[in-house]
């Protein structure tokens, strides 16, 4: 059994930053709610308890709290911000209103006469950390001391070490904190006593595990959309299954250059995985004829992804409305009497966060496997229910998945239907699509691919005048869209280097036939969004 410890969310921005922290730190981590009850805690038995900071004042009504016999169950806790005020404030220390708060670099000053803390034994005796509060602890609980103030929080940290707890009015979690990092590994190893073993090995090994115990010898069905999430828990699933595996892979037109070849290469000719690829640009193309709308086009493209996929699944028999087991799939080769019973999902961790449950049991939108309905049957296999992005990342490397298709960047499900702003046409998706792998080969050659959350290209369905050569040209504009970012709740515009873009804009003009103009789009989420649809 893994060690485990919970990051208890009192609302705070660094929640999911802490839980990251911790798992850099090989220790396993999960984010729980502070509604969690004392029993559950001591049922789940975490061998360390992290209290994360939040937006509001303990003297806020209401503000969060927790059962204070969390304190008596013996387990080492770390209050961090809001987590050690309350600590403070619920074992008989004092919170006040100093009406001077931090926020920012600040410089931390350890407390002699605390005497050395566990969690920084050899800081120097100034060092520079972040914070980010208003109110303060002013007076330590009972059989606490303070180890390090700041000119705003005369206890920026505090510790009983006896039992074990531990609060830091600063956050440790950022990058900006001096040896942040540190304090995370002497409160797991050193204090929890944490064996660090959560590795992309011991992943890969206890999915496998998991896997082959939940699916048996039954059938399994997976969509791939040609991104990282459907890949690697597709390579992930067929590692434990092998053969048992079918993989289906929708082609509808509207794709990124070259993603439908290198699904095939990876998956059916590296991996040897029975695919299903269903070319269906053409219906696509049919069905988004006259539409502008964005929420339609939305709407029309996962509602038709639902359809071809149900018809795949009745062909290769799986338990979908009006399946009579009969019949093969277009490309796949082989009829099932006994069909997938199990269908592979992408879900990843903030997934599960953001439903609110323990489980994700509801299967997502189009992102990932287009929002099919209740009605066919499957059970859910979800072998990254557990993982962040970059552990993804990670295990999709360990797995042997190609460089490209671990490290490509985010892509709309609905694909090039919503960069194209406007009623979307075969031409207009060439197009798209040809002057979208200059922005993105450019970016790869400068060296900024991985740097950068998302890069390409959009194409307002609008012409422009130009001149080539001796004559006019009426023809379409495209417009540079690169942005970095974290996780994509905020963003700000890359600042590529002007020759880069003028490389790009010069080989779009002259590469890509029906474009006169390109433009580079300066805009930050917020105000805008990253995707133009």
């Amino acid at each position: 059994m893994t060690d485990t410890v919970l990051v208890v969310d009192f609302g705070a921005q660094y929640a999911r930053l802490i839980a990251r922290r911790v798992r850099e730190a090989h220790v396993y981590s999960e984010i729980v709610p502070s509604s969690i009850s004392v029993e559950e805690i001591r049922a789940r038995a975490p061998k360390g308890i992290i209290f994360s900071g939040g937006p509001k004042s303990v003297y806020e009504s209401p503000a969060p709290s927790i059962d204070p016999g969390i304190y008596e169950l013996g387990i080492p806790i770390l209050g961090l911000c809001y987590g050690a005020q309350l600590m403070a404030l619920q074992l008989g220390g004092t919170v006040s209103r100093t009406g001077a708060g931090e926020y920012g670099r600040t410089a931390l000053s350890l407390t002699p006469s605390g005497g050395k803390s566990p969690l920084f034994p050899d800081w120097p005796a100034t060092s520079s950390v972040w914070m980010s509060h208003g109110d303060a602890i002013t007076e330590v609980p009972p059989g606490f001391v303070a180890t390090a103030s700041s000119s705003g929080a005369p206890v920026a940290a505090m510790h009983d070490v006896e039992r074990r707890l531990f609060g830091l009015q600063f956050h440790p979690e950022v990058v900006h904190t001096d040896r942040g990092g540190e304090v995370f590994d002497h409160f797991l190893i050193d204090v929890c006593g944490c064996a660090p073993e959560w590795t992309h090995v011991s992943i890969i090994e206890q999915q496998v595990e998991a896997v082959r115990a939940q699916v048996g010898s039954d059938r399994v069905l997976c969509a791939l959309s040609g991104g990282v999430d459907s890949a690697v828990a597709a390579a992930l699933v067929h590692k434990a299954v092998g053969s048992q595996l079918t993989c289906v892979f929708v082609d509808t037109g509207l794709m990124r250059a070259g993603e439908a070849d290198q699904v095939e290469d990876t998956f059916r000719r590296q991996f040897k995985v029975e695919l299903v690829h269903v070319k269906a640009a053409d219906r696509y193309f049919a069905a988004l004829s006259g539409v502008t709308d964005p929420e339609r086009k939305r709407k029309i493209i996962g509602e038709l992804f639902i359809r071809i996929f149900e018809e795949v699944a009745r062909d290769l028999g799986a338990g979908g409305p009006g399946s009579d087991g009969g019949g093969a799939a277009d490309g796949g080769g082989v009829a099932y009497g006994d069909g997938p019973r199990f269908l592979v999902q992408g879900t990843l961790y903030p997934d599960v966060i953001e439903s609110g449950s323990d489980t994700a049991a509801n299967i997502k939108s189009h992102h990932n496997v287009g929002g099919l309905p209740e009605d066919l049957d499957f059970e859910l296999v979800e072998p990254l229910r557990l993982l962040f992005k970059d552990e993804v990342r990670a295990v999709g490397e360990e797995l042997g998945l190609p460089h490209e298709i671990v490290w490509r960047q985010p892509f709309p499900g609905p694909g090039l239907g919503v960069r194209i702003i406007g009623e979307v046409t075969p031409e207009r998706a060439e197009i798209l699509r040809a002057a979208d792998a200059v922005v993105v080969e450019e970016i790869r050659r400068a060296g900024l691919y991985r740097e950068l959350w998302q890069s390409f290209a959009v194409m307002p369905a609008v012409r422009t005048v130009g001149v080539m050569g001796d004559g006019r040209t009426y023809a379409y504009p495209i417009v540079i869209r690169a942005v970095t970012s974290d996780d994509a709740m905020t963003a700000d515009w890359a600042r590529l280097p002007y020759d880069l873009v003028e490389r790009i804009a010069s080989r779009i003009i002259n590469e890509v036939e029906g474009v006169n103009r390109v433009a580079l789009d300066v805009t930050s989420k917020p105000p805008g969004t990253i995707e133009w649809e």
